[in-house]
């Protein structure tokens, strides 16, 4: 019997759920934010790895269930870990929807977020957007993502060998995330509204 997969509509739902809410950082202002920084990216690779991996022991059409539970569960605990970069680094208040969804997208899609985090030298610009433009980015990610997943899904029918690779690459797509973090807090932010928001809207990728 065939398994449902994930919609594209589905997944960019769900990621506009997780960064409606961004998470709280119980970590305070450091005077190491590097090595603080590093540290947190090491245990949340560690533990993103081990719960994705777990998630994957399942061979064939139950293992195909756990795609979408297992990406929810990693990207919290990326966000988790883009949380604490950010107060590592005294940059709470510039932890807004479209920071965290650049911070965990970027490396797989920079140009999606070419007119919203705009590097200027040694400084970022982080502009804000409409609700609007959020979910169309979030639709786009969506798309992007189910397409990944294709992919992913032909190693949930190797047991346990498809398990370490899918480990593997969550660990890797983990500390991604976390240097495009340490990248953008690590800098001067400042603050832009994207005003033209029909216009950028249509230059969507």
């Amino acid at each position: 019997m065939a398994q449902r997969k994930p919609s594209a509509a589905g997944v960019a739902n769900t990621l506009l759920d997780l960064v409606s809410q961004i998470p709280a950082s119980t970590h305070k202002v450091s005077n190491t934010p590097v090595k603080d920084s590093a540290q947190v990216i090491k245990s949340a690779s560690l533990r993103a790895a081990s719960v994705s991996a777990a998630l994957a022991i399942p061979p064939g059409p139950l293992g195909m269930v756990t795609i979408l539970p297992d990406l929810i569960l990693i990207w919290r605990i990326q966000a988790q870990m883009v949380s604490d970069i950010a107060a590592i680094h005294g940059k709470t208040g510039f932890l807004t929807r479209e920071a965290l969804l650049f911070c965990l997208f970027k490396h797989g899609a920079t140009q999606l977020f070419r007119d919203i985090v705009v590097r200027v030298g040694e400084r970022y610009v982080l502009r804000k957007t409409s609700l609007r433009m959020v979910q169309r980015l979030c639709e786009r990610l969506g798309l992007r993502v189910t397409q990944r997943m294709l992919g992913a899904s032909i190693s949930r029918w190797i047991p346990v060998a498809g398990a370490v690779a899918v480990g593997w690459y969550t660990r890797y797509d983990t500390k991604q995330v976390g240097q495009s973090a340490l990248d953008l807090f690590s800098k001067d932010i400042d603050t832009d509204e994207l005003k033209d928001v029909t216009e950028s809207e249509r230059n969507l990728p």
